[in-house]
């Protein structure tokens, strides 16, 4: 495993995600309060982007069918989808977020 550079803290405001792919792995990278997190940035119950979904009360909401993923663990937490989302170890280098993949 790798780490890789995937934005810089100025690129989220806080309860914000964007979607990054480090090599074919599509990769979700959120921000709350002043925690940052990866998951998957796809959803395991339908093919659809989390980083077009919601940010709320800790948990993505996929577009599609409004599943809802906690962010620090992955947990599909209500909705359809019975697989949990997997996470990606986050660190910080002055204003960089890394992540290992």
């Amino acid at each position: 495993m790798t780490w890789h550079k995937v934005a810089t803290k100025t690129d989220l405001a806080d309860e914000e995600v964007i979607g990054v792919e480090v090599g074919d792995t599509e990769i979700a990278v959120y921000r709350l309060g002043e925690s940052y997190y990866a998951t998957s940035n796809i959803c395991t119950h339908a093919f659809a982007f989390l980083s077009d979904g919601y940010v709320e009360d800790g948990c993505i909401e996929c577009p599609l069918h409004q599943q809802l993923f906690r962010i620090s663990t992955g947990e599909a937490v209500e909705g359809p989808a019975e697989e949990d989302l997997k996470t990606f170890p986050v660190k910080l280098e002055g204003e960089d977020i890394l992540v290992e993949v």
